[in-house]
C-alpha cells in the first residue's frame, strides 16, 4: 500500500483553498465591487487567516481574481477563428467576448480602485492586442477606416463595451441585444468614409 508523500496532501489542500478563495472573490466582487475580505473568506469557506496566508492583502486578492478572469477569457478567445473577413471576425470576437466582459466588469471596477492604471493595462495587454491586430488587418484590407489609429479604434470599442455593460446593469438594454448593438455601432464607426 503506497502512502502519500509527506507535504503532498498539505500542498493539495492549500491549492484547493486558493481555488475556492479565487472563485469566491470573483463571485463576491461580481455582485459587489466593495466586497470585504471577511465576506470573501466566508463565501470560500475558509478563515481570514487562511485567506491572508495565500493573499496578504485585499489588493493582491483582487489582482489575482482579475488575472484569473482574464486568463479564463483568453482560453475562450484563443480558439476563435478570426481569419477571413475582418467584419465577420469582429462580430465573432464581440459575440464571444461580450459575456466574459459583462461578467468581469465588477471585478475590473474593484481592481480600478486598488491597482494603478498601468497594472490594469498590463493585465489587459493580450486581449487588447488581439483587437488591435484585427483592426489593423481590417485597415490593411481596406474594410476598416485607416484615417484613425487602430489603437484609438480599439479604445472606442472598449468604451462602447463599457457603456453597454452599464446599460445592461441598469436595465435599459436587454443583454440578448447587447452583442448585436455593439457590433452594429462598432462596424458603423469602423467603416471607411467614401
Amino acid at each position: 500500500m503506497s502512502r502519500p508523500v509527506p507535504g503532498t496532501t498539505r500542498r493539495a489542500d492549500a491549492q484547493q483553498n486558493v481555488e475556492r478563495i479565487l472563485d469566491a472573490a470573483i463571485d463576491c466582487l461580481s455582485r459587489n465591487s466593495d466586497a470585504s475580505v471577511v465576506q470573501i473568506a466566508q463565501a470560500a469557506g475558509v478563515g481570514r487567516v487562511t485567506l491572508y496566508g495565500h493573499f496578504p492583502s485585499r489588493d493582491g486578492l483582487i489582482e489575482a481574481a482579475l488575472t484569473r478572469l482574464l486568463a479564463r477569457g483568453d482560453e475562450v478567445l484563443e480558439d476563435l477563428d478570426l481569419t477571413g473577413d475582418p467584419r465577420t471576425a469582429l462580430d465573432t470576437l464581440i459575440r464571444s467576448s461580450w459575456l466574459l466582459i459583462a461578467q468581469s466588469s465588477a471585478v475590473l471596477e474593484a481592481a480600478q480602485t486598488v491597482l494603478p492604471p498601468g497594472r490594469i493595462h498590463a493585465l489587459h495587454a493580450r486581449p487588447e492586442q488581439r483587437v488591435r491586430d484585427l483592426i489593423t488587418r481590417g485597415q490593411t484590407e481596406g474594410v476598416f477606416r485607416d484615417d484613425l489609429p487602430a489603437s484609438w479604434l480599439a479604445s472606442a470599442l472598449h468604451h462602447v463595451l463599457k457603456g453597454t455593460v452599464a446599460d445592461v446593469a441598469n436595465g435599459t438594454l436587454d443583454p440578448e441585444d447587447a452583442p448585436r448593438f455593439i457590433t452594429q455601432i462598432t462596424l458603423a464607426a469602423y467603416t471607411p468614409h467614401t
